[in-house]
């Protein structure tokens, strides 16, 4: 796993503007209907990622004009709650994403944003202003590296224990963090046990 220094990772420097995967009327990205959307390139490189291959910031194909009309029109679907933001790492593909997610919030302020990130809530507060204007167009993120060993297969859309569900726009205002508030893990746990703990 790769940890950066704050404004290491530059949008700028690394992205091509390449996107993994586009899935429209899914259930599992976050609340309710969502369109989901795919970014390649990821430099985090956490040990047991379900998606290396969109680490590659030129995996799959071009962001176009064409899909976003297409991600436009599925997010117009009443039944539709919002988007995701998922990848390969949303905050380093802001050139693409920054101009769609202002666009959803002048045709259509009711739906909301949601996306993943390795960075964490702390980290991302240190980071560049495009990562910034970013965070303040979401509505709910779940922070923070995937880590193998704290893997737990019952939390709520996240992965590993360490990862948290923060309502944005209530933590800005707070200056701190504020946990989603329909958090719902269940209540067994299937934490990774670590090998030297079978010896």
């Amino acid at each position: 796993m790769n940890n950066p220094t704050p404004k290491q990772w530059q949008s700028a420097d690394l992205s091509q503007n390449f996107i993994a995967d586009y899935k429209p009327f899914n259930f599992v990205d976050g609340e309710g209907v969502r369109c989901s959307l795919y970014v390649s390139g990821c430099m985090f490189h956490c040990e047991g990622c379900y998606n290396q291959a969109t680490w590659n910031f030129r995996y799959g194909t071009p962001y176009s004009e064409e899909l976003e009309t297409h991600i436009m029109a599925d997010l117009a679907q009443p039944y539709v709650q919002g988007l995701t933001l998922l990848g390969g790492e949303p905050f380093l593909n802001t050139g693409v994403l920054l101009p769609l997610l202002k666009r959803i919030h002048k045709e259509m302020p009711e739906k909301d944003i949601w996306s993943w990130t390795g960075y964490t809530w702390e980290e991302l507060q240190v980071e560049t202003e495009d990562k910034l204007e970013m965070l303040s167009l979401i509505d709910i993120l779940v922070d923070g590296r995937f880590e193998l060993a704290r893997k737990n297969l019952n939390l709520q859309f996240r992965g590993s224990s360490n990862q948290r569900i923060i309502d944005v726009k209530r933590s800005l205002t707070a200056g701190k963090v504020v946990i989603w508030e329909k958090l719902n893990d269940g209540e067994q746990s299937f934490e990774q046990i670590h090998k030297e703990k079978l010896i």
